[in-house]
């Protein structure tokens, strides 16, 4: 048995860029932030960001691209993924990305919006499988920072 899985609490380091396949899928990447505090040797808290890639697929991707902008924070799970490919001097490279399979938007649906600059989103949990958002807020109590454990 064997599970890849992965959850990520953090915010969007630029606005979604959504592409089509051949076949008409949608396809959203974006990058997002997570922080970790920790204290030193010498007893002084230190902050380190972690950058992960993150990539949508089908209506999904387009909640994203409509919804989300630079800043918005998310709950994000999904699955780890590697890439290979051989560069222009023919080394071997491989990256790795975490492909979405559902997200939550949290904060206000201002800080959501990157500054309030799109109409209200809906509230709701945004899965791969899902057919559009809900049509209702089940959202939950409202999660701030300070809620996070890490």
């Amino acid at each position: 048995m064997s599970v890849n899985k992965v959850i990520l609490v953090g915010r969007l380091g630029r606005d979604p860029e959504t592409r089509y396949t051949g076949a008409g899928q949608a396809v959203c990447n974006f990058s997002l932030a997570t922080d970790e505090s920790f204290k030193d040797r010498s007893g002084e808290r230190q902050k380190r960001t972690e950058w992960h890639k993150i990539v949508v697929w089908g209506k999904q991707a387009e909640i994203a691209q409509q919804y989300l902008k630079k800043g918005a924070q998310i709950y994000l799970e999904g699955r780890i993924q590697s890439r290979e490919w051989n560069d222009k001097e023919g080394q071997k490279r491989t990256s790795f990305e975490i492909v979405a399979s559902n997200f939550r938007m949290l904060g206000s649906r201002s800080d959501s919006m990157g500054g309030g600059s799109h109409p209200s989103a809906p509230a709701g949990n945004y899965e791969a499988d899902s057919p559009a958002p809900p049509a209702e807020d089940q959202s939950g109590p409202e999660v701030t920072d300070e809620d996070i454990p890490f």
